[in-house]
């Protein structure tokens, strides 16, 4: 038979009516796939789609600033009628449209991580992204004394997350510690090496720099390794996410401090909102999933390390 010979496999246009699948299917679109971010935020939606019976599967462009590839990628998911769609977007306007077409074809739309200029989606999930700004910015002012000055590297313009994160941390400097100049934000498109080469070259033209936000992983960890080449840096790095790199550099005082986000917790929720949806029942619109700043003399608190070795709620 036909469905024996395709052996009923993962993602085709027959799979809603296969016994060997009777799960629906849900189609998670992140910003990208490599960084460690984003591939602990893949291991909370698998764990969702296991507590809740829901075949996830994972749809990424190969590029993290691939806005029409991303875009592709949504209508095609709406022409392939998925159950779901889970989406990280790119960029908050031009996601819009394709997120509204989505929706207008009954596929409930999950946002992730970055909010979209629309309320057209189901429900969005994830940081508290300018509560987190405002956090660094806080850290960052205090650390120095409230005088100095300071540089952003960060990832990529139009970015949700990422403009509410730079503006917050703005904000909270000059409303608290007025005394700091906080110049940027410098774009290095989601490479650590050009964060580096970034990181570099503002240190190379402000001998007097007191210290870096950096915005993302890409950034926190391209800047962590400008700063490590540096003899006798003072310079004062307050970073966004975690790597093992990243972890290992606050531990030796490069990094001043980490802003982390529990990654697996905002996966997870997300396909928890889309089978609350799938069940005929209405998620929260919004679900924060929270940030931390943290402190090396804190990495083996236990609030911590949910955070950097997190495990399924069901399984808590």
């Amino acid at each position: 038979m036909i469905l024996a010979a395709l052996g009923c496999s993962g993602v085709n246009l027959l799979l809603n009516n296969c016994s060997a699948f009777r799960q629906k299917l849900v189609s998670v679109v992140p910003k990208g796939a490599h960084h460690t971010s984003w591939l602990t935020v893949r291991a909370g939606t698998q764990q969702a789609g296991t507590d809740f019976g829901l075949h996830i599967d994972w749809e990424s462009q190969a590029n993290e600033t691939d806005v029409e590839a991303q875009i592709r990628i949504v209508k095609s998911l709406i022409a392939r009628r998925v159950s779901a769609i889970v989406l990280a977007p790119i960029d908050k306007q031009a996601l819009v449209a394709p997120v509204r077409q989505a929706m207008q074809n009954n596929i409930p739309v999950v946002i992730l991580d970055s909010t979209l200029e629309s309320d057209d989606f189901l429900s969005f999930v994830g940081t508290d992204n300018a509560g987190a700004g405002r956090l660094a910015g806080r850290r960052m002012g205090t650390i120095l004394g409230g005088t100095g000055k300071v540089a952003i590297i960060s990832s990529m313009p139009g970015s949700g997350a990422i403009s509410e994160r730079e503006r917050a941390f703005q904000d909270e400097v000059r409303l608290l510690f007025p005394g700091i100049r906080v110049l940027g934000p410098q774009y290095t498109m989601y490479d650590a090496g050009r964060a580096q080469e970034a990181a570099q070259a503002v240190l190379a033209e402000h001998s007097d720099l007191s210290g870096i936000f950096a915005d993302n992983e890409s950034s926190s960890v391209g800047a962590s390794r400008a700063l490590k080449n540096i003899k006798g840096n003072n310079v004062k790095l307050v970073a966004f996410d975690s790597t093992p790199e990243l972890v290992d550099a606050l531990k030796s005082g490069t990094v001043d401090s980490l802003v982390l986000q529990d990654l697996f917790g905002m996966g997870y929720e997300s396909v928890r909102a889309v089978a609350m949806k799938l069940a005929g029942k209405t998620p929260p619109l919004r679900t924060d999933t929270s940030a931390i700043l943290v402190l090396a003399d804190r990495l083996d608190s236990p609030e911590v390390r949910r955070l950097l070795f997190p495990k399924s709620p069901a399984a808590a």
